[in-house]
């Protein structure tokens, strides 16, 4: 009799969680190794280095996917617990798509998406992941001064790898058509010229 603890641990069937089966075959058909983790979770890493990223699958009459990651945020990043809220509110304002807040020092960012049966999951799984990298970049740069800012930009337009926002993030998610971005030194205090694009109307 063999060994149960010798066979190869399966993925459980599909129809079991049939959106999570579902993510699983897409994540597998876009060149990633993804698995299931202790809470359920699918993981799998994109980019170099490697970001680790997570779908959570709801299943129900409006099954729900919510990709979403964790980022240490640098400690040239204003250490103000409120700045640093008020600016993952910014941006969640100003965003269609994902959300930015903090839980235990880290940056969390994710998106959600209501999957109907013949969704196009791997093309919502691409455009996530790419936009999610995109705002970790986004917002420990919105930190930094004008000057620093335009620096920056220029040293994305002559670099040819991507780089890292905060302390270990892509700027692109390689293996899903990600976009590039380069690291540059945080600043000790966000940029005066800091300004979201998106506050509530006092207007009625």
């Amino acid at each position: 009799m063999s060994d149960p603890t010798s066979l190869p641990n399966f993925p459980p069937p599909a129809d079991e969680h049939p959106l999570r089966g579902r993510v699983l075959d897409a994540l597998k058909d876009l060149g990633l190794d993804p698995n299931i983790d202790a809470d359920g979770d699918v993981a799998f890493t994109v980019g170099e280095p490697a970001q680790q990223l997570f779908v959570r699958c709801q299943d129900g009459d409006f099954p729900i996917m919510r990709i979403f990651g964790q980022w240490m945020i640098s400690d040239r990043v204003p250490p103000d617990p409120l700045l640093r809220l008020q600016r993952c509110n910014d941006f969640s304002l100003q965003l269609n798509l994902v959300k930015v807040g903090i839980a235990n020092d880290n940056l969390i960012v994710s998106g959600e998406h209501v999957v109907p049966m013949g969704g196009d999951i791997p093309m919502l799984i691409q455009i996530t992941v790419n936009i999610i990298m995109e705002v970790v970049q986004m917002w420990h740069t919105s930190f930094l001064s004008p000057e620093e800012q335009q620096q920056l930009a220029e040293q994305a337009g002559n670099a040819g790898s991507p780089g890292d926002p905060g302390t270990n993030g892509s700027g692109g998610a390689e293996g899903v058509g990600g976009t590039d971005g380069t690291e540059g030194p945080l600043s000790s205090s966000p940029g005066d010229d800091y300004q979201p694009r998106h506050r509530p109307s006092d207007e009625v």
